[in-house]
């Protein structure tokens, strides 16, 4: 049996105990004014205003470096992405592929650019895509689509929700007219009820066209929600536009079975030769690796089993204009190995909450917008292939890691890629 420490002391215990009360005070409550407090209170882009707020931050040498002659030249394009704008950073990108996709939507071959300072992660990926691509390339589907925000309601009592669900229940067409009305590509697809006690939860869910669509859904809820304050029968005691059911930006369980974004799933069969020849290893070395990690998985409580969507989607998200943040519950998902008859290894991955766009969001920036269009996938009807394509990275990186682990090459890849 391992030894407890009881004696350990994390670090602010033991900080704090080395502190006399006045200097404790200096440290949690200075005197001097805050820093935000000098800055301009203009959020808006315009040459003065960032000039005030560089004089503010009086740090020379990081404005030429964050606020280069380029960033000054477009930085009008930034005007609806941020907020007390003081110039851009530059990430290295690198590219991955060919990756060979047959899709429903996504066919062809395509050159993926990944954002990342991970070194040893293209790579891989790139490894993985080569590898699929030999294999005459990952099928992939798009499942389901739908984008959810979900407002909740408090009541006095149990019969006080359940009369008002009674209510709602007869207003989906009402709801639906006033939610689009908002917008010229959304359109309200399902809204599901959660009843917990006195609290009712309603669940719109919707579809964004080429949009990755969360502005699009919040703006469009609201409505509905302010309709409902004003009109309904039964008035709740308290009511917000969002209480925590729709998933947004969290891993939950609840997406491994229904959908928030684009729900894909994608496979390639790769015959013994290819396994041994890309990646230096076994079929059933790579499905025992699985079953292990699976387990591995569950005492852990992961939500899903994968290696490494992250890595991929983090890199694709930051390259190409979508909402990094959304790497927390779009990296929710199942990658599974098997034997296949032609003594081969079949792997899938399922994705089931992809929140990528096509226009939108940062899509249109200068950088995100080339790396859209070196992908071949900018501008309106592509968002589905980017889904598809998406899908087809992951499980590229999935085969590579995995690859890695079961040859024993994990460690000396990032030995000589990152040292």
């Amino acid at each position: 049996m391992p030894k407890l420490n009881l004696h350990r002391q994390d670090y602010v215990t033991s900080m704090l105990g080395q502190l006399s009360p006045s200097e404790l005070h200096q440290r949690l409550d200075p005197n001097d004014e805050p820093l935000q407090n000098k800055l301009p209170r203009n959020p808006y882009i315009s040459d003065r205003v960032i000039q005030q707020r560089w004089e503010a931050i009086n740090n020379p040498n990081a404005q030429t470096i964050i606020y280069d002659a380029e960033t000054q030249q477009q930085q009008q394009c930034y005007e609806k992405n941020i907020e007390n704008f003081i110039g851009t950073v530059k990430l290295p990108v690198g590219v991955v592929g060919p990756l060979k996709v047959n899709g429903l939507f996504a066919s062809g071959e395509y050159l993926v650019p990944l954002a990342t300072t991970e070194a040893a992660l293209v790579a891989s990926y790139h490894r993985g895509s080569l590898l699929i691509s030999a294999a005459g390339g990952a099928s992939a589907i798009l499942l389901n689509e739908g984008v959810t925000r979900a407002p909740g309601f408090a009541f006095e009592s149990l019969v006080q929700a359940s009369q008002f669900i009674t209510w709602v229940t007869t207003q989906y067409d009402t709801f639906k007219t006033i939610a689009e009305s908002t917008t010229r590509y959304g359109k309200l697809s399902d809204i599901n009820l959660s009843m917990e006690g006195n609290h009712v939860y309603l669940v719109f869910e919707y579809l964004t066209g080429d949009a990755s669509g969360q502005n699009m859904v919040t703006i469009s809820t609201n409505a509905v929600f302010e309709y409902i304050l004003a009109n309904t029968p039964i008035k709740p005691v308290e009511a917000f536009l969002d209480c925590n059911l729709s998933g947004d930006k969290k891993a939950t369980a609840q997406t491994l079975r229904s959908v928030r974004g684009k729900k894909v799933t994608a496979e390639v069969r790769l015959s013994r030769e290819l396994v041994k020849k890309y990646l230096h290893t076994t079929p059933e070395k790579m499905v025992n690796f699985g079953k292990m990690t699976t387990v591995g998985g569950a005492l852990s409580g992961t939500i899903g089993v994968n290696a490494h969507y992250a890595n991929a989607l983090a890199a694709f998200y930051i390259a190409c204009g979508q909402d990094a943040a959304c790497v927390a519950e779009s990296s929710v998902g199942i990658t599974r190995m098997e034997l296949n008859q032609q003594d081969g290894l079949c792997v899938s991955v399922t994705l089931p909450n992809l929140m990528v766009g096509t226009v939108g969001g940062g899509t249109h920036l200068p950088s995100q917008k080339a790396c859209l269009e070196l992908i071949g996938l900018y501008g309106s009807g592509q968002s589905q292939a980017l889904a598809e394509v998406c899908a087809a990275l992951c499980l590229a990186g999935e085969l590579s890691i995995i690859g890695a682990f079961c040859s024993g090459h994990f460690a000396k890849a990032h030995h000589r890629l990152a040292r």
